[in-house]
């Protein structure tokens, strides 16, 4: 057994979102097999009550706290640093004096840095092996939100891109082992890094099958008559807020053309005003759920019509292992190791989301189909247990 320091950017639990998700079954993997000294971040109040859950894995523990806008306004010191300004919004003294004491009085034998910002708390640890969760390529995300906005926010995300990929690259070069949710997010890192080519590879997302079950009895959240379209995900994240907004203006009107019944569901924490505007007769916005399952497990039809998507979606996964037919978005579906059309349908234009939809609302034997398929790929290729296992040859004494 081995003493891990292990630094994530945002309290790993609960498990309510993609890198929440990721981070607490890995948590969850190392704490089984390391003694592990934790430092991390909240971010949202909401998350203080699980502090002593999270403790529990830990044979130590170091929670800093971020106040979101606050940290937004410190991150513009990036501007003059010449840095990326993720790294300033992120900088705490507290922790960097967590972090140095920790490697000086115990005896760390690793060091694992869960998203490349919490690298800069260890930038002087020489003597620990080194291995970064990057999870996705994040500086290429902001370059692609640049594309997105207009002017000034086009120039200081393509500025984040940019500055940020050069500290990533840093990074990988110190790391023994950098690892990304996908081969494809592997393969695009080693296009944009040469250098550290042959320190990468893919630790893929996993889902909880026992949890995530169409088995369990949940009674449904949703009236009699309507035909709920779900969409699940954390609302103050822009590409989940681009979803739903595109879905509602572009999509949803069409279906009901055919589809009176049919009612929108948007399914997640924080929802931002944007988000809350789209509420209406034929969209609800729920908030934050006790259990997502229910709305998943007792849906027509799940829909991830993100035209942004970095690495696997959970929320695709979830759907899947609760045998619920999805319509995902190509730029979801290429990260999902699934067959199309047979595990679940993909969309790249506004007609095939609907034409896509349709097909699943008028087809039940086939809906039930797909779901039974998706459920089956999901236990055959998405155990955490099964992926998560790539880290440990690293660790291990």
């Amino acid at each position: 057994m081995s003493n891990l320091l292990f630094l994530v950017h945002r309290l790993p639990y609960p498990p309510n979102k993609g890198d929440k998700v990721r981070s607490y079954h890995l948590l969850k993997h190392l704490a089984g097999r390391h003694r592990v000294f934790l430092g991390t971040f909240i971010d949202d109040p909401q998350d203080e009550e699980y502090v002593d859950v999270v403790r529990g894995y830990c044979a130590e523990m170091h929670v800093a706290r971020i106040t979101p806008r606050l940290a937004k306004l410190f991150s513009l010191i990036g501007l003059v640093s010449n840095q990326p300004l993720t790294l300033a919004y992120y900088r705490n003294a507290g922790l960097q004096a967590w972090v140095e004491r920790t490697l000086r009085e115990q005896q760390i034998d690793a060091v694992l840095v869960f998203s490349s910002v919490m690298a800069m708390f260890v930038e002087a640890a020489s003597q620990q092996r080194q291995l970064v969760d990057f999870v996705d390529v994040d500086s290429l995300k902001w370059s692609q939100y640049a594309v997105k906005h207009r002017w000034p926010m086009s120039w200081l995300y393509r500025r984040e891109g940019r500055s940020l990929l050069a500290f990533e690259r840093a990074v990988a070069s110190q790391a023994e082992r950098s690892f990304f949710v996908t081969e494809g997010e592997a393969d695009l890192f080693r296009g944009l890094a040469p250098e550290c080519a042959d320190k990468v590879e893919a630790m893929c997302n996993g889902v909880d099958a026992d949890y995530f079950s169409p088995e369990h009895g949940l009674p449904s959240p949703f009236g009699a008559q309507e035909l709920p379209l779900v969409f699940t995900g954390a609302m103050d994240y822009w590409p989940n807020i681009d979803a739903v907004t595109w879905f509602v203006a572009e999509i949803l009107p069409r279906l009901q053309q055919n589809w009176p019944d049919a009612r929108f569901y948007i399914v997640g924490r924080s929802p931002t005003p944007a988000v809350e505007a789209l509420a209406g007769q034929h969209v609800v916005v729920t908030g934050t759920v006790p259990d997502v399952r229910p709305y998943l497990r007792h849906a027509a039809v799940v829909v991830a019509p993100l035209r942004l998507a970095r690495g696997v979606q959970n929320k695709v996964l979830e759907a899947m292992a609760m045998a619920m037919p999805v319509v995902a978005s190509q730029e979801c579906a290429t990260a999902i190791d699934a067959i199309p059309e047979r595990d679940f349908l993909t969309a790249g234009t506004i007609s095939q989301f609907v034409s896509q939809v349709e097909s699943i609302l008028r087809e039940p034997a086939r809906a039930a189909s797909i779901g039974t398929a998706a459920r089956q790929q999901v236990l055959a290729r998405y155990s955490w247990d099964a992926h998560l296992s790539i880290i440990d040859r690293y660790l291990d004494p």
